[in-house]
């Protein structure tokens, strides 16, 4: 009887052992790079779910026989399984996802007999005793002769010695199928299945050249393999999007969040000049990539240069907000995706981490933002971080209440009827209007001018406020929507500003 060697359990110190498994086995525990995989090809969406096709070739007998693929995803979906070869075809399937681990080992020799060897710390005397394992609940319990001992980490030196590995235990997560095959001989075998835990996104790395008005671009994509396999010298294909995967997505590595608070993209319609598989773009890797198994892998996908950018300055102000001091203003990049501004692509979505050149040249870190799938053609507004000089400070200088004929007064239009009153509406309750007056100072510390954005939000608070007015602003300003207005105001270098606005409304 051949012996093993593996320790009782995490704690205990392992100090030798004889081989683990059969010859394959063996093989490939002492050559970490080794595998039973054969061409392989990985499909992998944003949402951490992968498409694993692996070819290999097989000695199949003819009749019923059983099949094993070793090195499958330990994550594997097996009711997605699809088995293919010449002349077979598949009777059942199993997969044996119970890893050879130290406790493992434990667990499955319950009621067994074990060989327990202590070493003598003073003298290096080996004592040998024989054991039945009865329970490995909380720690090890064995029975030694007529008496009940349990093994615990308390710095003498034990070995358990194991006459054999269970053949439910593998060293590598492990597919077996039977298949009832019409002949006999090697051929292809393939076999194709989903799998959680192996996902991507994409990085972007921009360089902001301010005094030009310029960006250049370069996407990184990041792969992600959490499996427990390694893929070996796959051919990886990459898909920007996220089909529906049932809930199998679980333990991903999500997708970046669409841009937050003071970052808006504005969708294009260009086709980019990508393959796509439905509604979804295709990125190939040029070459074919091993993705170990725990590693976080990148290639890059995209780079371009003097993509034209703008920096911009933006503040919303919430509906009567009355600062008790002034606000740091937004500090945001502008740029478009369009074949015609030089980006030309569809972007997955991701994260865009910007840098700058110092007066020594040297590009240093100003901020990140995050985007999600954006066609080409689309024209974004990303927020890097505040601005240090630039700061508005928002007050609420007068707010009355108007009787409702002074409210009509303001009113764009009339309706009359041939001279007279055609319909007559009774007043169910009395209405109640307000006159506010916002004043919003813009402050310049920088050596140069500056165009800042100012944003008036919260103008809209249902159907029965939707006829607010603007009675008279400093700057002439644009409605957007119902509930925003907005106006770009120019400040000159180290100086403020103060825009003085009166709105007319329902609260």
């Amino acid at each position: 009887m051949k012996a093993y060697s593996i320790s009782a359990l995490a704690g205990l110190a392992i100090l030798g052992g004889a081989p683990l498994l059969a010859q394959t086995a063996e093989q490939a525990l002492a050559d970490p790079d080794a595998t039973a995989q054969g061409d392989v090809s990985v499909t992998i969406y944003n949402n951490g779910q992968a498409l694993v096709q692996d070819v290999r070739q097989l000695s199949i007998a003819a009749g019923r026989s059983r099949i094993e693929f070793p090195d499958v995803s330990a994550r594997i979906r097996p009711e997605t399984l699809s088995f293919a070869a010449a002349g077979a075809g598949i009777v059942e399937q199993n997969f044996d996802f119970d890893l050879l681990t130290p406790t493992k080992l434990m667990e499955k020799a319950i009621g067994q007999t074990i060989t327990l060897i202590r070493t003598n710390p003073a003298t290096g005397a080996e004592t040998r005793e024989r054991a039945t394992v009865l329970s490995t609940s909380g720690g090890v319990v064995v029975k030694i002769g007529d008496r009940i001992e349990v093994l615990r980490d308390d710095g003498l030196p034990v070995r358990a010695i194991f006459d054999r590995v269970p053949t439910n235990l593998r060293a590598r997560p492990t597919l077996s199928v039977t298949v009832d095959s019409t002949r006999a001989g090697t051929r292809p075998a393939s076999i194709r299945y989903l799998t959680p835990s192996l996902g991507w996104s994409a990085d972007y790395v921009a360089l902001f050249d301010e005094e030009k008005g310029t960006v250049d671009m370069q996407g990184w994509v990041t792969l992600t393999n959490q499996t427990g396999t390694t893929f070996h010298n796959a051919d990886t294909l990459l898909v920007a999007g996220s089909p529906g995967s049932n809930g199998y997505d679980r333990g991903r590595r999500s997708p970046p969040p669409p841009p937050g608070r003071n970052s808006s993209m504005v969708p294009g319609t260009q086709t980019a000049d990508r393959e796509r598989l439905g509604d979804f773009y295709l990125y190939p890797l040029s070459e074919r990539t091993t993705i170990a198994n725990n590693q976080t892998k990148q290639v890059s996908f995209l780079d371009v240069q003097s993509v034209p950018a703008r920096r911009r300055y933006q503040r919303t102000v919430d509906w009567l907000t009355n600062d008790d001091r002034s606000i740091n203003v937004a500090s945001q990049v502008q740029f478009g995706t369009s074949r015609e501004q030089g980006l030309g692509d569809a972007l997955p979505a991701g994260a865009v981490r910007f840098y700058q050149r110092d007066a020594e040249g040297t590009p240093q870190f100003i901020g990140e933002n995050s985007i999600g799938h954006t066609p080409m053609g689309s024209e974004l507004t990303l927020r890097t971080g505040d601005a240090f000089d630039v700061l508005v400070l928002a007050e609420v200088v007068d707010r009355e209440k108007i009787t409702a004929s002074e409210y009509e007064k303001s009113a764009r239009y009339r309706v009359i009827e041939n001279g007279e009153v055609t319909r007559e509406i009774e007043v169910e309750e009395a209405k109640t209007f307000w006159r506010t007056t916002m004043r919003y100072t813009i402050t310049n510390a920088k050596p140069t001018p500056v165009e800042v954005e100012l944003v008036q939000g919260g103008l809209y608070r249902g159907w029965w406020s939707r006829d607010y007015r603007v009675i008279s602003e400093d700057v002439t300003g644009r409605s957007v929507g119902l509930d925003r207005r907005e106006w770009t105001v120019p400040v000159a270098a180290n100086s403020k500003r103060e825009v003085t606005v009166t709105f007319e409304t329902r609260y």
